[in-house]
């Protein structure tokens, strides 16, 4: 009987804990004052229009990138449509080529903070049907049509305007300004890195580096309406690994057992199912959801603005909800090419598989790949890594370039919130880090769901009433150094 007792006594103060911890976070979240993102894009007006005609012309030509293809004629070809868009721009600041990858120097009045604004040239392949032709750069229904549209042919136009027009005024910066595009981002080639090499050749050592891979972004997270600027402060590493399933063949009437395929599918399903990688909420992640919170719906607002409670919970759910979320807090592997026998009668003699890994701070490339080669072992199969990139280090979310950042923003977008931001992606920022403490990712123009689904996918389009905000951001962003 004392034991009973004992044990309810026990339950009964579990309970009773419980929901004292519940009531106080009930509390912390009723004081939270509820918050709406106010900001959306003027209506599109003549300038506007005549951004979109410029941003068309450049998609208009083809800069679509293949893996391990230096093709520099054709990115000259570019070059010629960027200095007949921005003729200011090239017969004032310093160009150098560095076989197509191009680099702008503006002199500021001084030389102490040098800023960086950079984004990409080339572009994926287009496949499929498009509503509109991938290279028409057809201005329709309130949008600029084509490759590159919004992957990120946009924030190219929008720092070479923002000079174009800074130059038209007479303006010099305070702060000595590179224009940086690579011409081969889309396949982590090589373009960037030489661009680096040029900038430590001169001793350059950018204050603050703003790169493509965040951006205005609707509904960040289901239940969190409204547009947000979401900063990217760091980026996972990668990996494209191959394995490789061997055995003697022969005919599919007599199938022997731990066939190539079927050692392939057990090894794909280990990871499907038993999730070997770490799930942590990493302190960038954390100041997100907390920054979030007061725009969430309440039940969300309850879990994010009490994190100290609900994160086992949330680690546990995330994945669940969203597959962006769930990418933020572990080392991810996604199974994207097989092949086995050319027959569909004969037991293949050779099996491959292809996958894209993605590096999480605190369980990174190293330790990552060491699991799937013991999961590869297990199933006797032998792994081959084809590219392996560890992840990037994150800016300070408290140093003085985000809040820098963070500010031009609230000053461009009035009402938006700013959010730092995890990229699940890749980018050619993280070359720059070997120069700057202060790399960020921020593409300056909205991104809906139907702008998120085009990026490498069909019909990639960007509403041009957005163009003239990312023009003033790049702008003030000058003028605030």
């Amino acid at each position: 009987m004392k034991i009973l007792i004992g044990i309810l006594i026990c339950l009964g103060a579990i309970i009773g804990l419980i929901v004292v911890l519940l009531l106080v976070a009930l509390i912390k979240t009723l004081l939270t004052p509820s918050k709406k993102s106010e900001y959306k894009a003027p209506e599109a007006d003549e300038r506007a229009l005549d951004y979109a005609h410029k941003l068309s012309e450049m998609i208009k030509y083809d800069t679509t990138s293949h893996d391990g293809v230096h093709d520099v004629e054709k990115f000259e070809g570019f070059h010629k449509v960027l200095e007949d868009l921005f003729p200011l721009v090239h017969s004032n600041l310093e160009r150098t080529n560095i076989d197509g990858n191009l680099l702008f120097y503006w002199k500021g009045a001084s030389s102490e903070k040098p800023l960086v604004l950079m984004s990409h040239q080339d572009v994926v392949p287009a496949e499929g049907e498009w509503i509109h032709d991938a290279f028409s750069g057809d201005i329709a229904d309130g949008k600029v049509w084509g490759r590159g549209a919004s992957d990120t042919k946009c924030s190219v136009f929008g720092f070479f305007e923002a000079v174009e027009e800074l130059l038209k005024e007479g303006y010099t910066p305070p702060m000595d300004v590179y224009l940086s595009s690579s011409c081969t981002e889309e396949w982590a080639g090589d373009g960037c890195p030489k661009l680096v090499e040029e900038m430590k050749r001169r001793g350059v050592k950018p204050y603050l580096v703003c790169d493509e891979g965040g951006g205005i972004i609707t509904e960040p997270v289901g239940g969190i309406p409204g547009n947000f600027a979401m900063v990217g402060v760091f980026e996972k590493g990668k990996a494209d690994i191959k394995l490789t399933a061997k055995s003697n063949g022969g005919h599919a009437s007599a199938p022997k057992a731990n066939s190539p395929i079927a050692r392939l599918a057990a090894f794909v399903n280990e990871f499907e199912t038993k999730k070997p990688f770490k799930r942590k909420l990493l302190p960038e992640v954390q100041a997100m959801f907390e920054k979030l919170a007061p725009y969430a719906s309440f039940p969300l607002k309850f879990v994010f603005t009490n994190i100290w409670l609900f994160k086992p919970i949330l680690l546990k759910v995330l994945p669940l909800i969203s597959a962006q979320a769930g990418a933020m807090i572990q080392t991810t592997i996604a199974f994207t090419m097989q092949k086995g026998s050319d027959a569909y009668n004969v037991l293949p003699q050779e099996a491959t598989l292809g996958a894209n890994m993605r590096f999480i701070p605190h369980q990174g490339m190293d330790e990552s790949l060491n699991i799937v080669h013991k999961k590869a072992e297990k199933h006797d199969l032998k792994l081959d890594i084809i590219y392996a990139s560890d992840y990037s280090e994150s800016a300070d979310i408290n140093g003085e370039g985000f809040k820098l950042l963070e500010r031009i923003i609230g000053e461009t977008f009035e009402g938006m919130p700013v959010s730092p931001y995890v990229m699940t992606g890749a980018t050619d920022a993280k070359c720059y880090q070997e120069i700057c403490d202060c790399v960020l990712r921020f593409a300056p123009v909205i991104y809906g769901p139907e702008q998120m689904a085009g990026m490498h996918g069909l019909n990639e389009n960007i509403e041009y009433n957005c163009l003239t905000g990312c023009v003033d951001f790049y702008k003030n962003l000058i003028r605030a150094m």
